[in-house]
């Protein structure tokens, strides 16, 4: 098993040279729905977390009401997959939001972009923005060329 401090960096690193994943959540009857959504991940040396700028639509409340759970599955054309299995918590007060929007605009791309191209999120304070925090209770790194060439290790960390 890999330590947290080896894997959270080499996570980071591959999601966000792959940008958008899989997110996964469950409804009260525990049926999975999954939707392509972009977390940007923050590592700084001991704690690894996950920030989604999303709208938060019935659907997606309804299901982190059911269940705090994610999972976050990150799929590139040369096979290399990361997964984040998450808590998650929703953020609407102000000071958060306006917290994850500088990040996504603030930072390099591809994971940074300007928020504010999203029709209706004006700003952070816009109703149909909000931030969802991702804290990671799982990880896995698998390069590509573990599978199609036998070579390279697969990381793997769990609480």
């Amino acid at each position: 098993m890999t330590t947290y401090n080896e894997i959270a960096p080499a996570f980071v690193e591959m999601a966000h040279s792959i940008v958008w994943c899989t997110v996964a959540t469950v409804d009260a009857k525990g049926r999975p729905r999954s939707r392509v959504l972009h977390p940007l991940w923050q590592w700084d040396g001991e704690t690894l977390s996950g920030w989604i700028a999303t709208g938060p639509t019935p659907t997606k409340l309804a299901h982190l009401n059911a269940s705090s759970y994610v999972s976050c599955n990150y799929w590139a054309s040369n096979h290399d997959t990361c997964v984040a299995e998450c808590r998650a918590e929703w953020a609407f007060d102000t000071e958060t939001k306006q917290m994850v929007w500088d990040l996504f605009v603030n930072a390099p791309a591809p994971v940074g972009y300007d928020p504010a191209v999203i029709p209706g999120w004006d700003n952070a304070e816009s109703p149909g923005f909000a931030a969802l925090k991702l804290d990671p209770w799982r990880l896995r790194v698998m390069p590509g060329t573990v599978m199609m060439e036998g070579k390279g290790n697969v990381l793997s960390w769990r609480e």
